[in-house]
């Protein structure tokens, strides 16, 4: 009786392409998604590396609008808000846009966002917050935008590009206040941010 042996097209795996394989996976498995985008387990700032604390979705109305999905990164990853905000360290907020938003519509939610999360002794001031809001530009789907803050200072970048730096702490630290102070532009947000992503 003889057995018929098929070579059904297979190919020998060479080293080369399981390493090439092995680093795919690899690097699919330290990156956290959501909404199909994925952000890095880490991120490299000035020399440090900052760990991913949270990763949430911004929606918009009854209607669930996907705003955009953004990222905390933080060099000591803690539930504590308070502690992120107080902390000199580096922190990192990353976004993505899946929506467009108008120049105005972003400016007049960070206005609120900085007056509702700077309560007394805080206080801002105005010169200070127009020309923070002046460097706020309008967003559009794929565009990304990142807050940097470091040392109670904030630097504001889109597209990779720096727009502006925030000198004054009371400022820098209601820019990230807005996102995990006591009243968000929202919530979930804010809990995801503070969630880790696991």
């Amino acid at each position: 009786m003889r057995v018929a042996v098929h070579n059904y097209g297979m190919r020998v795996i060479r080293p080369g392409w399981l390493l090439c394989l092995f680093l795919l996976l690899a690097a699919a498995a330290n990156a956290a998604e959501v909404d199909g985008v994925a952000f890095p387990d880490t991120k490299q700032v000035d020399g440090k590396t900052l760990v991913l604390n949270g990763l949430g979705l911004r929606t918009w109305s009854f209607l669930n609008v996907h705003i955009y999905i953004a990222g905390l990164y933080v060099e000591h990853p803690t539930r504590d808000p308070d502690a992120i905000i107080r902390s000199p360290e580096a922190k990192v907020l990353t976004f993505r846009f899946e929506h467009d938003v108008a120049a105005g519509q972003a400016r007049d939610a960070w206005r609120k966002g900085l007056t509702n999360n700077c309560p007394a002794p805080c206080q801002l001031d105005p010169n200070d917050v127009e020309r923070f809001l002046a460097e706020v530009p309008a967003m559009h789907e794929g565009d990304s935008f990142e807050l940097r803050f470091a040392g109670h200072m904030a630097e504001i970048a889109a597209n990779g590009h720096l727009l502006g730096r925030v000198d004054r702490a009371p400022l820098a630290d209601a820019m990230l206040a807005a996102f995990l102070g006591p009243k968000p532009g929202s919530p979930a947000l804010k809990l995801a941010l503070l969630d880790g992503h696991g």
